[in-house]
């Protein structure tokens, strides 16, 4: 029989405040607000529909570059050529964003990341892709393999920097996924993406990201713009132990989006709260055994686990246990036998497996008998 058990925690107490947390909307075409410790989605907008991500994209060859860095593949002071085609493709003469490089020279691996993540430089992106792969096709194509390998799910590269192609998508939820796994898994590199400017060949740029001039914790990560895409960031936004992630696209022009994304990530902060609810190993409750040795098995937590939440639907949270009970031994430690439900207003319900703290026993023929008189007589309860 499937049994709910609440629990009473303290977190349930309130914290009222007067607007509804969902109650925002907002210009861009697609967008999506993540928190970057949970996962939760406080916000999307057409967020898994494939959309042009101009040099928003150029997430993804810094992932690539990144990737061999830690490996030791590359080293920042590795040096790679600038052919015709990277000078032609991704400079001055193509009109594009570029850090300026000299073709038939060699630059620092260094120099070419700032290049792309400060500059946005078409010219650096395409010297890595002929560098590691051959070819910016074959390098578009790990692109994609490596964005499958970590879950992106919506998005197709055909070019190494963004550039405008009709199959070359991406998804909001797919770049705040690739930005969330890029500060995760390269955090000796990240620093990267929060500097101001960059100057090479004597000329200085400055990062294109408006977040950075402001005083609010944003640390990147990558803007965005071509006619079709219209003006787009993706943005890192850190306040203490608390990280929001934002993808945003398009906006009308540079000044809606150095306004616009910083409204949706005030609001982020200011209506949603992160709570700790356990820690990884902790008993969440005793459940009662049919026919074991032990009459009950603690129902364990495996990982922490930390939610996210509008701060007002905090005083109407329920907590419970979802579970068949008795549980019939022999029971193995580690098996998942119950579920934690955690539901509040306006959000979905979270449900985290709840796993058997310990070995169980099946109780022999003689022990068996004893316990189902003892349950005909006296009711479940042990």
């Amino acid at each position: 029989m499937i049994q709910i058990r609440y629990l009473v925690l303290l977190v349930l107490l309130a914290l009222p405040l007067a607007r509804p947390a969902g109650a925002i909307e907002t210009d861009g075409r697609e967008a999506i607000l993540m928190d970057a410790s949970t996962g939760a989605v406080l916000f999307e907008k057409d967020a898994d529909v494939p959309m042009p991500p101009a040099s928003m994209s150029k997430l993804m060859t810094v992932y690539l570059v990144f990737e061999r860095l830690k490996a030791g593949q590359l080293s920042l002071e590795d040096t790679l050529p600038v052919s015709d085609n990277a000078w032609k493709k991704g400079g001055f003469k193509s009109g594009s964003s570029t850090m300026a490089l000299k073709p038939r020279t060699r630059a620092k691996v260094e120099d070419l990341l700032r290049g792309i993540i400060v500059q946005s430089g078409n010219d650096a992106c395409i010297v890595f892709a002929e560098a590691l792969s051959g070819s910016e096709e074959d390098f578009a194509r790990e692109m994609e393999r490596k964005g499958r390998e970590i879950g992106l799910q919506g998005s197709s590269f055909r070019n190494s920097t963004g550039w405008p192609h009709p199959e070359h998508r991406m998804t909001a939820r797919d770049l705040a996924t690739l930005a969330m796994r890029t500060i995760r898994d390269f955090p000796q590199y990240y620093h990267y993406y929060s500097e101001l400017e960059f100057t090479y060949n004597g000329i200085k740029q400055h990062n294109r990201n408006p977040l950075l001039y402001k005083n609010m914790g944003a640390d990147g990560l990558k803007t965005g713009h071509t006619k079709e895409a219209g003006y787009g960031l993706t943005a890192s936004v850190k306040r203490n132990d608390r990280r929001l992630v934002l993808v945003i696209n398009g906006l009308e022009s540079k000044e809606v989006r150095a306004r616009e994304p910083e409204r949706l990530l005030e609001w982020g902060f200011r209506h949603f709260g992160n709570y700790a609810m356990f820690k990884a190993g902790d008993k969440v409750m005793n459940a009662n055994v049919w026919l074991g040795s032990q009459g009950t098995v603690p129902l364990i937590i495996e990982n922490d686990l930390e939610i996210t939440m509008p701060r007002q639907a905090r005083r109407d949270m329920k907590v419970f246990v979802r579970m068949e009970e008795p549980v019939p031994a022999p029971i193995i430690k580690g098996s998942k036998i119950a579920q934690l439900v955690i539901q509040a207003p306006d959000t979905k319900d979270i449900e985290v497996p709840l796993t058997a703290g310990a070995d169980i026993e099946r109780l022999g023929f003689v022990g068996r008998l004893g316990a189902a008189l003892e349950y005909i007589v006296w009711g479940g309860s042990n």
